[in-house]
């Protein structure tokens, strides 16, 4: 005879995840899900929104360019913007620009003395969260921050508020895009944009009902009325050339210039831009004669 008995209903080991497989295999897929969703917003960030190389730290660049430190209210945030004046008499027009990602305001001030010697005031506007702005860049909080810097401008009595301009690259251009969508700026300059960057951003994997930022930038320019001048690079290895083609075509009134260089090599063809200025009459003269640029169609 046997003192054992009989073994356990369940066999002889341990009982603890008798009965548990499904609730545990649901808690798995709730955590990789979990996870899914969080490497996709940590992808679309670094993406989109990339920090700044330390080097591009540089606030004595304002200074240098006799320029004006503005502090936008952005839904509670401080963001920075940088008005550099016009060096002719005032109200005077007035550029918004918007840079690309991975950029700050410190890395442009000296670049636009052409457009300020042209007769034009320049307002570079920070994204939120980079530099020294408060905030969490994002689609939203970009096109916010660039809203209040046109109302800021457009109240400064040395602005004359209906010749001012929006000018962005890269990523810029889509923000000053979508800043065209809510303000009435009198003319459009997109450096090396895209048509939607949700287009973009899904070829690293990301479902369209993930995405996070988007920058439509062809339904504005479709909307948009003002005159729109595109410049492109066609050997642009992150948004081809192709881009600004389609943007100009989406355009009622799109000038399209293409140089021969990349993405962020192409030199700031500041002939183009002022000519392009002065044919709409936001600038009073041509200060500088240039060859006519390939006018897109409707």
């Amino acid at each position: 005879m046997s003192d054992d008995g009989p073994f356990p209903p369940g066999g002889t080991g341990p009982r603890f995840f008798a009965g548990r497989g499904w609730w545990i295999a649901g808690i798995v897929v709730v955590l990789l899900a979990i996870g899914g969703v969080i490497s996709t917003f940590l992808v679309q960030r670094y993406i989109t929104f990339p920090n700044p190389p330390r080097p591009a730290f540089n606030p004595q660049a304002r200074v240098d360019a006799h320029g004006e430190q503005v502090w936008l209210d952005v839904e509670g945030d401080r963001v920075e913007a940088w008005f550099l004046p016009a060096a002719t008499a005032t109200p005077a027009p007035l550029v918004v620009y918007a840079h690309g990602n991975g950029e700050l305001i410190d890395m442009r001030a000296a670049e636009f003395a052409p457009v300020r010697a042209g007769g034009m005031h320049v307002l570079l506007v920070e994204f939120p969260g980079y530099g020294r702005s408060e905030g969490s860049p994002s689609e939203g909080s970009v096109t916010r921050a660039l809203v209040s810097a046109f109302d800021w401008a457009a109240k400064d009595p040395r602005v004359d508020a209906a010749r001012i301009v929006g000018h962005g690259r890269s990523l810029g251009g889509g923000a000053i895009a979508q800043l065209a969508a809510r303000r009435p700026l009198a003319a459009l300059i997109l450096e090396s944009t895209f048509e939607h960057l949700g287009e973009y951003i899904m070829d690293y994997g990301v479902p369209r009902f993930m995405l996070l930022n988007t920058f439509d930038t062809r339904s504005v320019l479709a909307n948009y009325q003002g005159p729109v001048l595109v410049l492109h690079g066609t050997q642009d290895r992150i948004f081809a050339s192709r881009q600004g083609e389609l943007l100009a075509a989406a355009s009622k009134r799109a000038t399209l210039h293409l140089s021969a260089c990349g993405h962020n090599d192409c030199p700031r063809h500041w002939d183009l831009i002022l000519s392009f200025l002065a044919r709409n009459g936001v600038i009073s003269a041509d200060p500088v004669m240039t060859p006519p640029a390939t006018e897109a169609s409707p």
